[in-house]
């Protein structure tokens, strides 16, 4: 059963001679309890569909469901409000606010929401990600990986439908991205619904359930791993070819 669909999504910026098709016709469904990695160039569309089907924008034409609820239909405010309880976001960079704890980071969504914070709760997500001592630092006194823990945690502690991770590794060096990804494919061993945009082909290759190709606004190929990864695709065998 999908738990998100994606219609015939348009999302275009300029106009005439400089109309440029970020996002051109595209459409796709994932399922509950699936990985799905987006793919691509740089510049190929991946973030700008990432977030029109995570709701950071909105579409110029089409449509985007969600456990059965139209996010195009919603106002703004009722946008916010349905993402901070449905979605959960882990950028490129870890978003963390350098004069609060790792604790406070964690719950400041919790609290924007008007909910109490289970402090028990948020421990067990910090010793799921490995940062159960870290609660009382502060992002300065932590690794790029652990920052980037702890974003995953805040996302995590309110307990989202749909986890959409944006290049999470990007800013890592090789060791801490080993880190992240473990952290990422152990939450998808768990089958939370999550989706990424990444450039990491191996791991998509060895963790994903569906794989979307992005080429120039449009999927030029989408499929478990062995159909993408097989494919007689030449866009597709052209890009995987640079990854050797």
């Amino acid at each position: 059963m999908d738990i998100l669909k994606a219609v015939h999504l348009k999302k275009y910026y300029g106009s005439g001679e400089n109309l440029v098709k970020a996002v051109d016709d595209v459409s796709f469904g994932i399922e509950k309890g699936s990985f799905t990695a987006i793919v691509g160039t740089s510049g190929s569309g991946k973030t700008t569909l990432l977030n029109l089907i995570g709701g950071l924008d909105f579409a110029d034409a089409g449509e985007v469901i969600i456990d059965g609820h139209s996010i195009m239909e919603m106002s703004k405010e009722e946008l916010t409000v349905f993402r901070r309880r449905h979605i959960g976001f882990v950028f490129q960079n870890y978003n963390l606010i350098s004069v609060q704890n790792v604790y406070k980071n964690i719950v400041l969504p919790i609290r924007l929401d008007g909910r109490k914070p289970d402090r028990d709760y948020i421990a067990q997500i910090c010793g799921q990600l490995g940062i159960e001592g870290k609660m009382d630092r502060y992002p300065n006194q932590l690794s790029g990986g652990q920052q980037q823990r702890v974003s995953i945690a805040r996302a995590l502690a309110m307990n989202p439908d749909i986890l959409f991770f944006d290049e999470p590794t990007s800013a890592l060096d090789p060791e801490l991205t080993g880190e992240i990804l473990k952290v990422i494919k152990d939450l998808a061993a768990e089958h939370m619904t999550m989706v990424i945009v990444t450039h990491e082909m191996n791991f998509a290759k060895n963790v994903s359930d569906h794989i979307i190709f992005m080429d120039d606004g449009y999927i030029a190929e989408q499929g478990t791993p062995e159909e993408v990864f097989g494919s007689s695709n030449e866009r597709m065998q052209e890009f995987l070819g640079k990854f050797g």
